[in-house]
């Protein structure tokens, strides 16, 4: 028995050892272990098709390169301490999605109130936007000048809004996107927005106006689809939910490897026939009736053996990301702050948010008295920020907490940095062709499903994510749901 064989026998747990058993595949004269459904992935998407196909006896193995589950979505632990990578407000009008989050974590899953603003100018605006609020803080003035550019571009609006750009001065006039949009987009994509689709705007603020703002403002309405007033969150942060929903993957039969890289997709003619997986050292091979991947999607592609056409590879090549730098600070006074977080639209520091990691969740915090604050920085891999030592990255942080007036340096005690790659999938002109090509390539492999935010270039909520593997499992068991259809009509979209 090989090496492969004995660690897959060794890992299972329950009824499904029996099945695994006997269905072993002879390729090339070696028998290597065979499941039913593999999934390459054990975030959000990865793990919810896990959990709709082991409650249905299916056989499953999910393969994550990481050491915890989450992806993106995951909580980290700092002596004590948990940062969500990102900050992660769970909010749907999905069903199934809502009833598998309260089933998951029942009383663990909190109401937290909304509550954040936006720094611009020396200035902290509530956002959603107060009449009241806004009226003392940018003046009379300023106030009239930004309804003057917004009626100037319900006049005389952009004609072409494939960018961004002109996506945002349609809707909010010139002057309030320089102010409120302008600044904080760029630094999250690291470009210009008159280079960057208006498809983003499309997927995370649709419903959101100028007018929908002043409505909220004036009246108390939160008929936007972007202004939420609260949320749920999980006690001990989102990697709660993860780890939740892969013991209960586990206690079904199911297997979760974590440290398993797929390194190679090894296809013939209409199907991938075996997948290659390193871990601990050793490669290993597997197959599997149906393939469900939520690795980044050009990453897919270069694994495929034999190699896809060319110009499919190189579509591929060409997706680029936005990555992402979280700095923990843990400061010795008194919370700065009662929002959850803050978005920064300034220039004259790097950060983007901050977040008060007490103000999602007590839990998120050990000592009653202690401060925990998560500085996110968007960036590139390999960029100064991005190779920056993290003693450095730290300093930088509490210089720039001292430069928005929330703390001083001085009073942080500790911090840690935590790196996240391939977070924000990028819409650049060209991404479209580029997806459409690959999509149109990947729809001719007959076992193999892309989910969830990276596996299909989308800037997808978190549970629309979920709704993508729940759709893919259902597929793998003989149903036939468009994936891409998700998140085109949906009524909510986070901001």
């Amino acid at each position: 028995m090989s090496a492969a064989r004995r660690d897959l026998l060794a890992l299972n747990v329950g009824p499904s050892r029996v099945h695994l058993e006997r269905t072993d595949v002879c390729v090339a004269g070696t028998m290597i272990p065979r499941v039913e459904v593999a999934i390459i992935g054990a975030g959000p998407a990865g793990l919810s098709a896990a959990h709709a196909l082991v409650q249905r006896g299916v056989d499953v193995l999910v393969l994550e390169k990481a050491h915890t589950v989450g992806g993106i979505a995951r909580t980290e632990l700092h002596n004590g301490y948990r940062f969500d990578i990102g900050g992660h407000r769970f909010f749907t009008k999905l069903p199934s999605v809502q009833h598998l989050w309260e089933e998951t974590l029942g009383e663990d899953f909190l109401t937290v109130t909304r509550r954040s603003h936006i720094y611009y100018g020396g200035h902290f605006l509530r956002y959603p936007l107060e009449l009241s609020d806004a009226l003392l803080r940018l003046g009379p003035w300023e106030s009239f000048l930004i309804l003057l550019s917004y009626l100037r571009a319900r006049l005389q609006p952009e004609p072409d809004e494939e960018s961004l750009e002109h996506w945002l001065i349609n809707r909010f006039g010139r002057r309030l996107y320089r102010m409120f949009f302008k600044i904080y987009t760029e630094k999250v994509w690291g470009r210009p927005c008159h280079e960057i689709r208006s498809d983003w705007a499309a997927q995370r603020i649709r419903g959101l106006s100028l007018t929908a703002a002043a409505t909220n403002a004036i009246f108390g309405t939160n008929n936007a689809k972007s202004l939420i007033r609260g949320f749920q969150y999980p006690r001990l942060g989102p990697g709660q939910m993860w780890q939740r929903l892969c013991q209960e993957v586990q206690d079904k039969g199911g297997l979760v490897w974590l440290g398993a890289k797929v390194v190679g997709l090894e296809r013939s003619g209409e199907h991938i026939k075996q997948l290659v997986v390193r871990r601990d050292g050793r490669t290993e091979q597997l197959s599997a009736e149906h393939i469900i991947s939520s690795m980044p999607l050009g990453e897919l592609v270069g694994q495929l053996e034999p190699p896809a056409p060319q110009e499919v590879s190189e579509a591929g090549r060409n997706l680029t990301y936005r990555d992402f730098v979280l700095v923990g600070l843990l400061l010795s006074r008194a919370s700065p702050f009662d929002d959850n977080w803050i978005y920064v639209h300034s220039p004259d520091v790097q950060v983007g948010r901050v977040q008060n990691c007490r103000n999602w969740s007590a839990a998120m915090v050990p000592d009653p008295d202690g401060v925990s604050l998560g500085m996110e920085y968007f960036c590139t891999a390999g960029d100064g920020l991005w190779r920056m030592a993290d003693r450095e990255l730290i300093a930088l942080a509490g210089r720039e907490i001292e430069q928005l007036g929330l703390a001083k340096a001085a009073d942080t005690v500790d911090g840690v940095v935590f790196r996240q790659p391939k977070a924000y999938p990028i819409y650049d002109h060209e991404y479209r062709d580029h997806v459409a090509l690959i999509r149109g390539f990947l729809a001719g492999i007959r076992n193999l499903q892309t989910i969830g935010r990276n596996g299909m270039h989308r800037y997808n909520n978190m549970d629309h994510s979920m709704l993508t593997g729940m759709l893919a499992a259902r597929n793998a068991l003989g149903e036939a749901h468009d994936l891409w259809a998700v998140n085109t009509e949906q009524a909510h979209h986070e901001h």
